[in-house]
């Protein structure tokens, strides 16, 4: 199966203005902008025939176009990722089996993880939209609790039945736990890892619809989905013994930082 991966950028973030260009310093002291970093994620991943960063923004452009990417230019009028993914799949000349939305704001996302999330939504003929959850440990709930209890969303929970399909995403830690967990353990809440796997499609019809209360209300556009009646496959990785964060607010850049020095990403 042939699979784009576009990485949308915009400039105009609400809680972040001009995030995708926020410098990360890796192990060395190396410093590369966010876009950089998450390009060179996107790079990572096998069994991709294309990737491009895709906005509507000159300056991300001319940076994008600086670290050697290809950048397709989109309109100013998507209002989230799934949207300006539609148009770039709409503006590129070739077709592709799958789209791969690799959000702008993920520079550590594991390549297996978005490698798992094609397989998956490949292995489920009936699945049009695909995404990876993974189970938080003590540690990174704790963090989202943290985070919550400070004001600032630490990151998007997902509930989902027992054919993995999705039952919600929140910016709040669904489902309540009345317990406390050690570093180490398992926990029954789940990170919605920002990775969406789309068939073309699913795509085109997702920028037909409306933008629902619960999108509007969460921020989350997978939710259109959902509102929609449509199913959302939940995929689970594993870490690996890899930490994972995104970069949602500048209080993220030093910890982000920090991971990338235990990581020794250069």
């Amino acid at each position: 199966m042939s699979v784009l991966i576009a990485i949308p950028a915009r400039f105009a973030s609400t809680r972040y203005p001009g995030k995708p260009l926020v410098q990360l310093r890796g192990a060395g002291g190396n410093s590369k902008s966010l876009i950089e970093r998450s390009w060179d994620a996107a790079c990572a991943v096998s069994g991709v025939d294309r990737v491009v960063v895709t906005t509507d923004d000159e300056r991300i452009r001319d940076a994008a176009l600086g670290f050697g990417a290809e950048v397709v230019m989109t309109s100013s009028l998507c209002t989230n990722g799934t949207e300006r993914c539609a148009e770039t799949a709409e503006l590129l000349t070739e077709s592709y089996d799958i789209i791969v939305n690799l959000q702008g704001d993920a520079p550590l996302t594991p390549a297996w993880f978005v490698e798992d999330l094609v397989a998956g939504l490949a292995r489920n003929p009936h699945a049009d939209v695909a995404t990876p959850v993974l189970q938080c440990d003590g540690k990174a709930l704790n963090g989202f609790l943290h985070d919550r209890r400070a004001g600032r969303v630490g990151g998007t929970t997902a509930v989902f039945g027992a054919e993995m399909n999705a039952l919600y995403f929140s910016k709040e830690v669904i489902p309540y736990v009345n317990a406390s967990f050690d570093d180490t353990q398992e926990t029954p809440v789940f990170h919605h890892v920002g990775v969406y796997a789309y068939r073309p499609g699913a795509l085109q019809e997702y920028r037909n619809w409306p933008a629902g209360p619960l999108e509007n209300l969460e921020g989350l556009e997978q939710l259109r989905f959902l509102e929609q009646g449509r199913s959302v496959l939940c995929v689970q990785v594993d870490a690996r013994g890899r930490q994972f964060w995104e970069l949602n607010n500048p209080e993220d850049i030093p910890r982000i930082e920090t991971m990338m020095s235990e990581m020794d990403v250069q």
